[in-house]
């Protein structure tokens, strides 16, 4: 009888160690995870930051160019200025905010694009090699956005999936990890741009 009761103690204890080692394993599973899209999401602020440091350079340069074109330059640094105002850390990411972030991320987008047709109308501004250089750095630094923002869009997918997925539910339920929101493209985006000769 008494090894009997050994050996179910021994069989609890053994199931008891092998629970705790998943949850530990799975705790630290969503703690990596986690971690991997708060970094992501702090590359596209990153990102963003670089482009609004490029964008004075550049309307300084337009604006030696193009004196009368002041509307277009104060909406350019307009939309900076809202821009860079909407710091959001990976941990306060709600949907709300995401979107605030996206609308006026493309605000600046839509300002520097108006910014850069102005210039068709100023061929030494084209030419100049302070301007070019510029508009080069411009294009790269979209570039490494939308990178950043797949990247982080990967991470988060990964995240979330863990954390919906059992037995790490159990563990993301009990000590407090929730979804984190996805980068969506703005509706504006899905229409594509009138072009008129």
């Amino acid at each position: 009888m008494t090894s009997r009761i050994s050996k179910t103690t021994i069989g609890i204890g053994i199931a008891v160690l092998v629970l705790f080692f998943m949850g530990f394993s799975g705790y630290n599973t969503l703690v990596n995870l986690d971690e991997a899209a708060a970094t992501a999401w702090g590359n596209v602020q990153t990102q963003y930051q670089r482009r609004a440091d490029l964008i004075p350079s550049l309307v300084n340069t337009v604006k030696g160019y193009a004196k009368h074109e002041s509307a277009t330059l104060e909406g350019v640094v307009a939309a900076r200025a809202k821009a860079t105002s909407l710091q959001v850390s990976a941990d306060d990411l709600t949907p709300e905010k995401m979107k605030q972030i996206q609308q006026a991320q493309g605000e600046l987008s839509q300002a520097i694009g108006r910014l850069l047709m102005i210039t068709e109308n100023y061929p030494d501004l084209k030419a100049s090699e302070n301007f070019s250089e510029l508009q080069a750095q411009l294009e790269g630094t979209e570039n490494r956005i939308n990178e950043s923002r797949q990247l982080y869009n990967k991470s988060v997918q990964e995240y979330n999936q863990t954390v919906r997925r059992f037995p790490s539910n159990i563990i993301a339920t009990l000590c407090g990890f929730d979804k984190r929101t996805l980068f969506e493209a703005d509706a504006a985006a899905q229409k594509a741009p009138t072009v008129e000769f």
